[in-house]
């Protein structure tokens, strides 16, 4: 990536702690990824998203900066990306998975913060995310507490933050609420852009969205067969990538890729022996590099064959109605989607554990990883109801709570191979 380096100067990284965060990040890659044996041809693809994604992605999002379109980055999937491409913006995830630079992140920030929090701060302390620094508005969301105070001290360290509030129950005022700060968000998109959304526009928005999850809920479903026809740890890959990669690119490659799994279930091979232990884990989002915990479910002899979380079914199996003339019908399809994700910050919350069951039954999963980070309350205060609710009706459940550290992983993986044992023998 030597060609990018006056790229990656001009935006404000610090480049010798981004060549070392490279460094880190490719050898990793390589080790959990590219190790994998059987993998379908078709992964060639995010592997080289992967191999580039400082990089020529970042380059993509500089031209379109110079074409007049607006970067808008995000750390959530309650922020819409139709919205966003309404506009003709470019929708782009920012960096949140990885243990760098936590004594800067923890110079401002509680010790005891959710990684996913400190990563966010030391990725931007540290200068070494180019989708921060090449976004032109930064968008927050008030979803748990952590979030919500970090965003007053991550204002004044980004050009332009702006936070939209999110209800905490669902009920008829929670989506009025949602909807008046979708309408807001609108109107900051409509200013920063200079673009004024159509109904035309919102609808292409729509459907250029809808097309990237039919993409990956048909991945999902694929993920049924038995032997599995992909790794947890690729499905993974491709769930993480729909939140960096151009829209129609990323779908295209997904489209392939399950031509591809499509003829390996037909002709009954997989990437693992037929018969291997089926999980599910649920929980908290692992973004980009967040691959621990796939990594040491599947040196266990086992596979995961869905994840419930927002970089997985949760946050891709809804589409959104593309049904109505106006933009204020269209907000209301919006509305209505996002208002139904199955995020922990809901009170009460029933549904997230409700279609665990589902998943599980459809997907053929004999158990369940609950994965919690160390600190988010809302996923572990949740972690106890759900894992009883699940072991009462017959779906074992392993409750782990960790960070993005390597510390813990020998005692992540004795207990993880203990639980594969207990599905074994049942």
């Amino acid at each position: 990536m030597s060609d990018y380096r006056k790229m990656w100067a001009d935006l404000g990284l610090d480049l010798e702690s981004h060549d070392a965060l490279l460094s880190v990040l490719g050898g990793a890659y390589g080790d959990i990824y590219l190790a994998q044996k059987n993998r379908p041809e078709g992964m060639k693809y995010f592997d080289f998203v992967m191999s580039e994604v400082h990089g020529l992605r970042i380059k993509e999002l500089m031209d379109a900066k110079a074409q007049g379109r607006k970067v808008i980055g995000s750390y959530c999937v309650f922020v819409p990306e139709e919205l966003i491409l309404a506009v003709d913006g470019v929708s782009v995830g920012l960096c949140a998975g990885a243990e760098f630079n936590f004594a800067g992140a923890e110079e401002v920030l509680p010790r005891n913060t959710c990684a996913l929090i400190k990563s966010a701060f030391g990725f931007k302390l540290g200068k070494v995310c180019p989708y921060l620094e090449a976004s032109d508005v930064v968008v927050g969301e008030n979803t748990c507490d952590g979030k919500k105070k970090s965003y007053e001290i991550l204002k004044p360290l980004v050009k332009d933050l702006y936070v939209m509030d999110l209800p905490q129950m669902k009920s008829d005022m929670g989506r009025a609420l949602l909807k008046e700060e979708y309408r807001r968000f609108l109107g900051k998109l409509e200013a920063v852009s200079g673009r004024k959304v159509t109904a035309a526009s919102l609808k292409k928005g729509i459907e250029i969205v809808n097309a990237k999850r039919r993409a990956v809920k048909r991945l999902a479903a694929l993920r049924a067969a038995d032997p599995a026809p992909i790794s947890g740890l690729d499905a993974l890959l491709v769930n993480q990538v729909f939140f960096y990669d151009d829209p129609l690119r990323f779908t295209d490659a997904v489209n392939k890729l399950c031509d591809e799994l499509d003829e390996r279930i037909k002709q009954g091979a997989g990437v693992f022996p037929a018969g291997t232990t089926r999980l599910i884990v649920s929980g908290c989002p692992m973004a980009v590099p967040n691959w621990k915990l796939p990594m040491l479910i599947e040196g266990s002899d086992a596979v995961i064959v869905g994840e419930e979380s927002c970089v997985g079914e949760r946050g891709a199996r809804r589409i959104t109605a593309a049904q109505g003339d106006t933009v204020e019908e269209l907000l209301d399809e919006i509305t209505e989607r996002y208002f139904q994700i199955d995020c922990a910050i809901f009170t009460p919350n029933p549904t997230r554990a409700a279609y665990v069951e589902e998943m599980a039954k459809n997907l053929h999963a004999q158990g369940v990883v609950h994965y919690s980070l160390q600190f988010c309350q809302p996923y572990i205060v949740e972690s106890g109801p759900v894992e009883k609710g699940w072991e009462a009706a017959g779906l074992p459940t392993l409750r782990l709570e960790t960070d993005y550290s390597q510390e813990d992983a020998g005692q992540l993986k004795t207990r993880i191979e203990a639980f594969v044992e207990r599905l074994k023998g049942k």
